[in-house]
């Protein structure tokens, strides 16, 4: 019987570096409620039927740099600007990843309404993937002795024109983002950057399947699991820090276990008008604790 402490150990197989004698993985992480999950980028899923998809990307970041002057700093390059866009919800060709396997594994479990699908968390080995990057960025890599990119890494290219034209065949660079907020900072984010915006990550890795695993979530399992990383305070409140992000962490919460799973995203299994959660208590009463939660839930009133 799968037990979730052997989902941690896969996740975080491979982690032994040898040559560093330390636990250092060389993977990225991506996790998603459905095993069915694949690595579309939201512009290839936004451009769907139509035909030329460079020319959507050139017009959503030509007026997202327009519309966004008067919101963000300055912002110094392409890469910049794609990286704020990948953040700030427009559709890219990026993709959002972690170096955390705790990390993805909440992006795992974060939905009550998917607790009866399969989950799955995505693990890249994007230092074996740097092995097959463009010589030129290769050599950007090694003067750097760095494994990811930066923005400032990627300076040199202008354009995504200009990134693009490296090599024919499609290649994948693995992008720190800039830390605008406490969001990638406390999410550890990590961009994956294909090279041309009608490529499929999933389909580049089908032709690599060394350098790629994917570890399965069952649905039995999920509950438990959601409740070991809310009590390792790996959680939303965490994760996306500011009001919007404690109102996703407590409404699912408290979502009641075996009701959340039937409901639709957004709603969180709690009748209008009252206050009893998952743990069959009141928000910030301590009748019930030891078995309601960890001690992250909201403390009791005085």
């Amino acid at each position: 019987m799968a037990h979730w402490l052997d989902i941690v150990d896969e996740l975080y197989e491979g982690s032994w570096n040898p040559d560093l004698q330390r636990f250092r993985s060389p993977y990225a992480f991506r996790g998603a409620s459905s095993a069915t999950h694949s690595l579309a980028s939201s512009l290839l899923r936004l451009a769907a039927g139509l035909e030329d998809v460079r020319r959507l990307e050139q017009a959503l970041l030509r007026n997202f740099r327009k519309y966004a002057h008067g919101e963000v700093s300055r912002q110094d390059s392409i890469w910049d600007w794609l990286a704020l866009a990948q953040h700030r919800g427009l559709p890219t060709r990026l993709l959002d990843w972690t170096y955390s396997p705790l990390v993805a594994l909440h992006f795992a479990t974060d939905d009550p309404a998917t607790f009866k699908r399969d989950g799955v968390v995505w693990c890249v080995d994007f230092v074996a993937a740097n092995k097959r990057l463009p010589p030129r960025l290769r050599r950007i890599v090694e003067q750097e002795a760095s494994d990811t990119f930066t923005v400032e890494m990627l300076g040199a290219f202008k354009s995504l024109k200009e990134f693009d034209a490296l090599r024919r065949e499609p290649f994948v660079v693995f992008m720190e983002p800039p830390a605008v907020d406490r969001r990638i900072l406390n999410q550890l984010a990590l961009f994956s950057l294909m090279s041309s915006p009608t490529a499929r990550l999933d389909q580049w890795l089908e032709s690599h399947p060394k350098l790629c695993r994917k570890v399965h979530v069952p649905a039995k399992l999920k509950w438990e699991i959601r409740d070991h990383l809310d009590q390792a305070n790996i959680n939303e409140r965490v994760l996306f820090p500011g009001l919007d992000g404690l109102s996703r962490w407590l409404a699912r919460y408290y979502t009641p276990t075996g009701v959340g799973a039937g409901l639709e995203r957004g709603q969180t299994g709690v009748r209008p008008g009252t206050d009893r959660g998952r743990s069959g208590v009141r928000p910030g009463s301590d009748r019930g604790r030891r078995r309601a939660g960890p001690r992250t839930g909201p403390k009791r009133r005085r």
